[in-house]
């Protein structure tokens, strides 16, 4: 049996990529600070599932995921979801600084942690059998997006922190493979409801989209279609004219 871990499974892409994942017979254990919300997909899924409750931005979210990586086993997957994020013109230093923490620093915490668990079980993951390492960042990635200074900010760093993760792990010989996973607006707690927000995917279509590069072991995949074409004309506005660009809202 497949095994998964999803760092940050209680609402969000990350709950519907469990359920995915259990459907399809995985064994999984999943994360996130709702105990609650943890308890009542095992009590739903079953024995397939375990939980462990943390805080991303706590260091001892690493000894509790220790804790589950020896209740269920070694995983072939790591995924990590956990993120927030808030559209903050104000620059409200609360919002920007927990934003950073999750998004920056609970990536790395959790991540590294896990990449040296792989460097220490090579009786587990080789050449022939590498742990699988997916992210979650954002298209916000692409360019620093004035509504919400630190989201965008926070999201360019996981996409530069996988890359350098990248070759890291080559040089080390490391046996892990990444997958950084770029959605676009998707319907979540994380979105402001008040708000209009173009090509807005709904969560079963952001687990569609993101199965499919978990499937195809992807380096990087930025979803759907629609958002690929704006990521590319993103890229192609020079800087002087994006921060100038004030009519951009979301």
């Amino acid at each position: 049996m497949r095994k998964a871990i999803i760092i940050g499974a209680t609402s969000g892409i990350g709950r519907e990529v469990a359920v995915r994942l259990v459907q399809e017979g995985w064994e999984i254990g999943i994360t996130g600070r709702r105990k609650d919300a943890l308890a009542a997909f095992r009590d739903e899924f079953g024995s397939a599932v375990h939980t462990a409750a943390m805080d991303v931005t706590q260091p001892e979210a690493t000894e509790a995921l220790d804790r589950l990586i020896e209740e269920m086993g070694a995983p072939d997957l790591f995924f990590y979801v956990s993120g927030v994020g808030y559209q903050n013109r104000e620059l409200d230093l609360d919002r920007e600084i927990r934003t950073v923490r999750t998004n920056c620093e609970g990536m790395v915490r959790m991540v590294d942690h896990f990449i040296n668990y792989v460097r220490v079980h090579p009786e587990i993951y080789n050449d022939a059998h590498k742990a699988h390492i997916a992210v979650i960042s954002s298209i916000a990635g692409t360019a620093g997006m004035g509504t919400a200074p630190a989201y965008s900010a926070s999201k360019r760093m996981v996409q530069t922190y996988l890359s350098a993760l990248v070759q890291l792990s080559r040089m080390e010989k490391i046996p892990v493979q990444f997958t950084d996973i770029r959605p676009g607006f998707v319907a979540t707690d994380l979105l402001n409801p008040e708000k209009h927000y173009p090509m807005l995917l709904s969560k079963s279509k952001a687990a569609d989209e993101v199965m499919k590069a978990l499937r195809r072991k992807k380096r990087i995949h930025t979803f759907d279609w629609r958002f690929r074409l704006m990521v590319f004309g993103w890229k192609c506005i020079p800087r002087w004219l994006w921060e100038r660009m004030t009519w951009v809202k979301n």
